[in-house]
């Protein structure tokens, strides 16, 4: 298996021009150039615009995962935050990616908080946003995707909280009940540092009482839909126990590790102080750690979805040995481009090939001990 980078260890942006179109490399160049929102506004509309070139489906029968009961292609996913109003849905679909998740989505719009709130950490291969749930809120988003394009690839949704509700726990359940019969699952966001006081929803029985609520709003969906939870990096060991044990008493489908870090360790970036959640390369370690736990600690009775600092088919690798079933990717392509998600599917494809798995499932957890 190829070498993990370090954390630290890779170089100031620079596209990989070998392993990308002409048209992505120039593109990647220009936007490096723009503010950071502005940027991602402009990849969104240059996807919608038909401009960049698209690879299609990506799969194998080594690819092939089952994640849930869903059938995903390959098990490289879209992280939510990308497309948070579900505008590029039909270009996603075929840009390589194995799902989709789209999202936060709110009950009401909601402008987050005051620009500037996204930066980006060239020296660390990161990010640092601190949008605040910003979406056109959950009739907006659902319209949309009732609209869909039907296909291999399934698309779910990141379900959040206003920030002035006056009960945020109730909101993930009226987000759901409004965009649940467009969508193949749901997540529920209870780990972004970006709201007041949402992480307080991570404790056991604020979170028991929650996902409680969703679950009954799950059960009352003509179609109902896998339902993940997505955790904070941060969490304490006896917290990571507390998380697992109420996983696997609420009867969701799933836990998603990890969302973005307060953590600052070892950043090189002169917007490393920037509040906000961190993500990207510096994440990876972090990230694994948590998910190699939550893999231990659930004893493979939950699938779990791998996130944070992956930018090569190596680091998916690794991922996928620490206990994860699928991965998601998001802040690695503002250095890499939309490419990278069929490039590090292909290319699992032919690590699993190498190291002789006939499936990728049968990779998973194999080596969550060295990250223990």
């Amino acid at each position: 298996m190829g070498q993990i980078p370090a954390v630290g260890h890779f170089r100031p942006y620079l596209p990989r021009g070998r392993d990308l179109s002409l048209i992505e490399t120039l593109g990647l160049a220009a936007l490096h150039r723009c503010d950071p929102e502005r940027a991602h506004g402009l990849s969104l509309t240059a996807l919608r615009s038909g401009l960049v070139p698209l690879p299609g489906v990506v799969t194998s029968p080594r690819l092939a995962t089952d994640l849930a009961g869903m059938a995903l292609p390959n098990p490289v996913g879209l992280a939510a935050g990308f497309d948070k109003n579900a505008v590029a849905l039909d270009p996603l679909m075929r840009s390589g990616f194995g799902f989709l998740e789209v999202g936060a989505a709110t009950p009401r719009p909601q402008p987050g908080n005051p620009k500037p709130r996204l930066f980006r950490l060239s020296e660390d291969r990161a990010a640092i946003n601190r949008f605040g749930f910003n979406n056109e809120g959950a009739c907006a988003i659902s319209a949309r995707l009732a609209l869909r394009p039907k296909g291999p690839v399934p698309v779910g949704l990141n379900l959040g909280a206003n920030k002035d509700s006056a009960d945020r726990a109730a909101d993930f359940g009226v987000v759901l009940a409004t965009c649940g019969p467009h969508i193949d699952f749901a997540t529920v966001n209870v780990s972004s540092p970006n709201t007041e006081k949402l992480r307080d929803l991570q404790g056991r029985a604020a979170l028991a009482a929650l996902l409680a609520g969703v679950m009954e709003v799950r059960a009352g969906l003509a179609r109902p839909v896998p339902v993940f939870l997505k955790i904070a990096p941060d969490l304490s060991e006896g917290e990571l126990e507390d998380v697992a044990g109420v996983a696997l008493e609420s009867g969701i489908s799933g836990i998603i590790a990890t969302n973005t870090t307060l953590s600052r360790d070892g950043l090189a970036s002169p917007h490393r102080d920037q509040a906000g959640g961190l993500s990207g390369a510096p994440l990876f370690e972090k990230s694994t750690r948590v998910l190699a736990r939550l893999s231990a600690l659930t004893e493979g009775r939950l699938p779990l979805i791998g996130v944070g600092g992956i930018s090569s088919p190596e680091q998916a690798w690794e991922k996928i040995r620490a206990g994860a079933t699928a991965v998601q990717v998001y802040t690695a392509m503002v250095y890499e481009g939309i490419s990278l998600a069929a490039r590090i599917a292909r290319g699992m494809d032919v690590i699993a090939a190498r190291e002789g798995f006939t499936t990728l499932a049968g990779a998973v957890g194999t080596g969550r001990d060295r990250w223990l």
